[in-house]
């Protein structure tokens, strides 16, 4: 996928969920699985997100914040040792601690004994060893607490770096192009080196130490105290939500297995197009052409705006959209074995029926998805859904705040006068499909693009050498330039394109993109732009943030803002846009981004709206669920499309296949836009390489912190609908001159 909205984010949250990385043992698989693409904290099979050691079970299901202990019991399948009643036990080990350091001390060590308590099991000792263990080890010098700190803080930084660097290789060849070994990599890619580590944790008390003596402060009271707090009270905060509930390997093991299935299917998700015809019978690609839903048929969308006919092609493609959607592609389509004309806006095939359909394979995977969560549930009884996880523990963003900052975006008034630019440019009444449209001025024609990313970049490796000039042509010192372009890896991946993060320091960061044969290509230099993005950031925030718990940014929004901010320069990069246009391009962009934010909007309220109904309705069937789908996406399209587009037909919001490979992370591509421009507009007339660097090296603060300190302001669809409402101004200024 070589554009904005979507870097698959599987395994960064794996092939973003997020790009994905590691906080101190955060990360960004989006989930997933080693989340790809954004932020920091998306590891999968590692997953740290948010700030949780959570090994094996991807983000979406167990927590954000994968939890240390996310991971882990020896036990049998989903058995959990006899509860400890530790009450009494709990107020001797309190009232020995206050007896020992003092009564300034009992809210401390009534608050640590407490945490401990609640993660204690038999298989970690009887109730005296509770107690001898919370006597023993709570500290309450000042001193010894930083020093404890320190030390725990290091500890964890060598265990969750070195295992995401054995996972980032364990997936190297899964996730690259070109030297696949069949029935091998699928296997080292889901190998854990590690399955007992969080349960481990636990039984060598390194997690029950942690939690003794180190606050682990809920989302309302971070939002509330934390831009009054210390770096240390910051760095035991993030170690303190390492650890989590302790869970199954044997539940641990089928949610990671669940999340590669998952991730698998939307991977090899090819629709064959070749004998695609559109309502006239033209056929529009070569025989053996196949299209990954929703990606690359998206951007066929997108390529037929340079067409004089290309609406035919649009249509068509939205058909295709839709049967990918409802489950409705002919079965003999999909594997590859019709080879006559298949009309998919009557789903005919060689103008008769279309046989075996798909039928519900989608929402199974979707289904399979929930019911893996509510194992989970129970174990998070203070975020029981894996929405409240996804929101609390890894966005770190209320989740009422997050739907509102998309519903304010999509009623913003100058939505109806940039459709109205938009009909007036295409020349006809919008269409449902144009949600997709974003170029708003003449594209150059894609022979011409490709021919000047090879002028530039021969090949993805020379793109790589030449890193270090294309940073000083940015701004960046020197020094900065060479520090950072010399440690990343550039790559040809199976997919879309993503970006990984390194978890130590010594490592460098992966960007992976797509390419043509022998070329780049513009859609792969486009994409291969949008991942340097998330690669500084990534190396920013890992190399000059000096506390190893705070490394990485908040969440895979913060990271995607810094994607879309460096995707937006690809053109002036490769010489086809001057500094000189830097006006008209900021006013063209600001538009394209806004178009961008609003058409991804819809979608992750799609997709919000639809966990909740799966919360609410526990035993949903996959038919029910593609019809609660589908409800929806009509319901939102009435409220917030219909006026600009016209009618949807193809129930075209319930495309994105990140809805089954990384469970609710398009909000944060809807986040990303608006932070990216943000940043961007708070940028102008400052210098790019320093802020960029400035922004990245905050540390993981929570969101609104970290937006607060960078730009001065809070997260908001404000500045990217005013610059765009100026923009449309300037253009249509533009236009008449």
């Amino acid at each position: 996928m070589a554009r904005d909205v979507d870097r698959v984010a599987a395994l960064d949250h794996a092939q973003d969920c997020g790009e994905v990385g590691l906080r101190l043992g955060g990360g960004d698989l989006a989930d997933h699985v080693l989340t790809i693409t954004s932020g920091q904290r998306k590891l999968g099979i590692l997953c740290c997100f948010s700030g949780h050691f959570f090994l094996a079970a991807p983000v979406h299901y167990a927590c954000g914040r994968t939890p240390a202990t996310a991971e882990s019991s020896s036990t049998a399948p989903h058995a959990k040792p006899a509860p400890l009643v530790l009450g009494e036990a709990s107020a001797r080990a309190v009232a020995a601690l206050v007896a020992k350091h003092g009564e300034s001390q009992r809210a401390a060590a009534e608050a640590g004994v407490a945490r401990v308590a609640a993660r204690w099991s038999a298989n970690d000792g009887d109730a005296a060893a509770f107690e001898a263990f919370c006597t023993k080890h709570f500290v309450a010098d000042p001193a010894e607490h930083t020093r404890l700190l320190a030390r725990v803080e290091g500890a964890l930084e060598q265990i969750s770096g070195h295992l995401y660097e054995m996972r980032r290789t364990l997936r190297r060849h899964h996730d690259l192009r070109g030297d696949e070994f069949e029935g091998v990599d699928d296997i080292l890619a889901q190998f854990d080196p590690s399955p007992d580590l969080s349960e481990q944790l636990y039984r060598q008390k390194l997690a029950h130490l942690a939690l003794l003596n180190f606050a682990r402060p809920k989302l309302d009271e971070m939002l509330r105290d934390g831009p009054s707090w210390s770096v240390d009270q910051w760095v035991g905060a993030r170690v303190a939500h390492q650890f989590g509930p302790r869970i199954p390997a044997e539940l641990s093991d089928r949610a990671r297995k669940n999340s590669f299935e998952a991730g698998k299917f939307v991977a090899d998700f090819h629709v064959p197009v070749g004998g695609l015809v559109d309502a006239n019978g033209k056929r529009w690609f070569e025989a053996d052409r196949r299209l990954i839903a929703h990606w690359l048929v998206r951007e066929e969308i997108k390529a037929g705006y340079g067409d004089p006919d290309g609406v035919h092609k649009q249509r068509a493609l939205s058909w295709v959209m839709a049967r990918h959607i409802d489950g409705t592609i002919p079965v003999r389509v999909m594997n590859g074995s019709e080879k006559r004309d298949w009309n998919p806006a009557k789903n005919t095939v060689a103008g008769g029926e279309p046989g075996e359909l798909l039928g519900l394979v989608r929402y199974e995977h979707w289904i399979k998805n929930f019911r893996m969560a509510q194992e989970f549930d129970p174990l998070y009884p203070e975020e029981p859904t894996a929405i409240a996880r996804k929101f609390a523990l890894e966005r770190e963003m209320p989740e009422t705040e997050v739907e509102k900052l998309m519903v304010d975006l999509l009623e913003s008034p100058v939505r109806k006068d940039i459709a109205a630019f938009m009909a007036k440019k295409l020349g006809r009444t919008l269409e449902a499909f144009d949600i997709y449209f974003d170029d708003i001025v003449e594209a150059k024609p894609a022979g011409e693009m490709n021919a000047a990313v090879k002028a530039r970049f021969s090949d993805v490796k020379d793109l790589e050498r030449k890193l270090p000039t294309v940073l000083r042509e940015l701004g960046f010192s020197a020094e900065d330039a060479d520090f950072l372009g010399t440690r990343i890896r550039v790559e040809v991946c199976k997919g879309a394109g993503h970006a990984m993060r390194p978890e130590l320091e010594g490592y460098g960061a992966w960007l992976r993109t797509s390419s043509l044969e022998k070329e780049i290509g513009w859609d792969g230099f486009d994409t291969a732009m949008h991942e340097l993005g998330h690669n500084l950031e990534q190396l920013c925030s890992t190399y000059f943030v000096k506390r190893p718990a705070m490394r990485g940014v908040p969440n895979t929004a913060c990271t995607e803002a810094f994607a879309f901010l460096y995707q937006s320069l690809a053109k002036r990069v490769i010489g086809v846009e001057s500094a000189a246009e830097a006006e008209r391009q900021f006013a063209v962009d600001s538009v394209a981004t806004m178009l961008a934010a609003c058409q991804i909007a819809g979608p992750s309220l799609l997709e919000l709206r639809a966990w909740r109904w799966l919360y609410a309705n526990p035993k949903a069937t996959a038919a029910e669920l593609r019809a609660e789908v589908l409800r929806i996406a009509q319901d939102l399209w009435k409220s917030y499309y219909e006026r600009d587009f016209g009618q949807d037909p193809y129930n075209i919001l319930a495309a994105y296949q990140h809805m089954i490979a990384h469970p609710l992370y398009l909000p944060d591509y809807t986040l990303g836009h608006m932070m990216s421009h943000q940043i961007r507009s708070y940028m102008r007339g400052k210098d790019l390489a320093a802020e960029t660097k400035r922004i990245t090296s905050l540390g993981c603060l929570t969101p609104d912190l970290w937006m607060r300190r960078a730009v001065g302001s809070p997260v908001s669809p404000e500045p990217l609908a005013r610059d765009a409402a100026v923009g449309l101004k300037f253009l249509g200024h533009a236009a008449t001159r």
